[in-house]
């Protein structure tokens, strides 16, 4: 049962990742990978929003699997963010990429502890 969560919320993550990705990239004429730098951002606040929920008892190990492992785990996307800031140095962007990694690290974060934060306002 566990897994079919699991694949549930991935069969939305996915499609819903690689449409954003496409619908933000098209809006930027840059080299910087904007599609999977919000797409990321994007899925770290709503897992910060759903541990802070589960953390105050709003939100099930059901809808743990379903939003956090299946949902956000297709969503978000660790390996294009390397490949993609990889590319950005192979290429000559260098400050492209190390902006890649600092602002991708610390919106990813600074997203997940609204998230958190906002569950507590929320949920407490």
């Amino acid at each position: 049962m566990n897994w079919l969560l699991v694949v549930a919320g991935a069969m939305i993550g996915a499609p819903l990742r690689y449409l954003a990705d496409r619908a933000v990239q098209s809006r930027h004429d840059s080299v910087f990978p904007w599609g999977t730098f919000a797409v990321n951002v994007v899925g770290c606040a709503v897992l910060g929003l759903l541990a802070g929920a589960a953390a105050a008892g709003a939100a099930d190990s059901h809808l743990q699997l379903l939003l956090g492992t299946g949902l956000c785990g297709a969503l978000t996307t660790y390996s294009t963010f390397s490949y993609e800031t990889l590319r950005l140095a192979e290429t000559g962007a260098g400050l492209y990429a190390a902006v890649n990694v600092v602002a991708s690290v610390s919106a990813g974060l600074g997203a997940a502890f609204a998230g958190v934060s906002i569950a507590e306002v929320v949920w407490s």
